[in-house]
């Protein structure tokens, strides 16, 4: 019996290692800072394979426009891989509308179908984006 028991925890540690080699190991809390002439401010990624591809983009500079008093929109050079998508999002959200539509939400609210992509959260004033008019961003990992 004991050796049933040793077989089936050593299989278990099996399945756990290769499960965890497959997935990769997680990001750890990844940063960026986002600076344009109105300012900088720092936003945190969360962990899914499209800031993971994002990271491996960096540095960019992005021109990025005024869309419904709401969002600066900009396009990225690439495509990003799909995850899963929301509707809502708060003031700070970063996202992204379509693959390559890179998205900074200075206003809380909801878009239609098929929703954003999120990507991660300004930490601090996203207000320095609610200007009229489009602004050059450059987004760079943190040190």
């Amino acid at each position: 019996m004991k050796a049933n028991g040793q077989s089936a925890g050593k299989v278990a540690f099996v399945t756990l290692a290769v499960t965890l080699g497959a997935v990769g190991p997680a990001m750890a809390q990844e940063r960026i800072v986002i600076s344009s002439g109105w300012g900088k401010v720092t936003a945190e990624l969360v962990d899914n394979a499209a800031t993971r591809f994002l990271i491996q983009m960096l540095p960019l500079t992005l021109e990025m426009r005024d869309h419904l008093r709401q969002e600066k929109t900009g396009n990225l050079p690439s495509p990003l891989p799909a995850v899963e998508r929301q509707r809502d999002f708060l003031t700070g959200t970063l996202g992204l509308w379509s693959a390559n539509h890179f998205v900074i939400y200075y206003r809380d609210g909801r878009v239609p179908e098929p929703g954003i992509v999120e990507l991660g959260r300004v930490i601090g004033d996203a207000g320095i984006f609610d200007r009229p008019g489009g602004v050059t961003v450059r987004i760079e990992r943190t040190p």
